[in-house]
């Protein structure tokens, strides 16, 4: 069952959106060579704490981390680790920020230092495909219009859309309905109504979009070993199109 929220319950969001934004903004300034991801989850600990929010996703099905911190290869799901990240790495930093028991979540992948040209063209599609997936999530249309925006575009700049992940609605709790897969038919799917707020997350592959698992039995990772990046947004549906709860800008 979807459930809609009220004006007040996307105001709660939004604010905890305010706080996993401010959160990803450091972390952009920490990102370089040597760094590891296992202090950025240190960080982000101390920063929600210090702005009164909790990472839900900590203890989340016995995840014992603040962060997912995936990188290169890795889709989602990557443990922090104490290794320093190299020149030309990315990394995708996705937290789920609780505040007075709102939810927020937002995942962003950051260039290490200079990376290639493939790698880059890599990074801006994938936002571009995030923010052209927000632009069909208005009222009146499909749940597939989101997916279909974003698979044509990703796969016309000669990238895969990972398929076995997907966004979702949130409040509450980190997983509600609807589902918001990133690829499919215009037309199809739920009808996107006033009072929604789900995520959009694309996972966007250099090579094919299948997926395989760590034997941690949360890591996933690319069949081929190329490179994959994401980037997510939570977002409210309202009567004049949806509004964005994590904007960093």
């Amino acid at each position: 069952m979807i459930v809609l929220k009220s004006a007040r319950e996307i105001e709660a969001m939004k604010k905890s959106g305010e706080i996993l934004a401010a959160c990803h903004k450091e972390i952009a300034k920490m990102i370089k060579p040597g760094i590891s991801t296992w202090e950025i989850d240190q960080f982000v600990e101390q920063f929600l704490s210090q702005n009164g929010a909790t990472p839900e996703q900590k203890g989340y099905k016995g995840y014992e981390y603040a962060t997912c911190a995936s990188i290169n290869d890795e889709i989602c799901h990557g443990f922090p680790r104490k290794e320093p990240l190299n020149e030309g790495d990315i990394v995708t930093v996705d937290m789920v920020v609780n505040y007075n028991g709102a939810l927020a979540d937002s995942a962003w992948s950051y260039a290490v230092g200079k990376v290639s040209e493939e790698t880059d063209h890599l990074l801006r599609v994938t936002k571009e495909a995030l923010y052209r997936g927000i632009s069909q999530a208005v009222p009146g249309n499909r749940i597939g219009d989101i997916g279909h925006a974003i698979q044509t575009y990703v796969e016309s700049e000669g990238f895969s859309v990972v398929r076995d992940f997907i966004g979702h609605g949130i409040g509450s709790v980190i997983h509600e309905k609807p589902d918001v897969p990133h690829y499919g038919l215009p037309g199809k799917g739920a009808r996107i109504k006033e009072g929604m707020v789900f995520t959009i997350e694309p996972m966007v592959n250099i090579g094919m979009f299948y997926t395989k698992m760590d034997l941690n039995g949360w890591t996933a990772r690319t069949v081929d070993g190329t490179l994959s990046a994401q980037y997510e947004h939570t977002i409210a549906i309202t009567k004049d199109g949806p509004i964005i709860l994590t904007e960093q800008e």
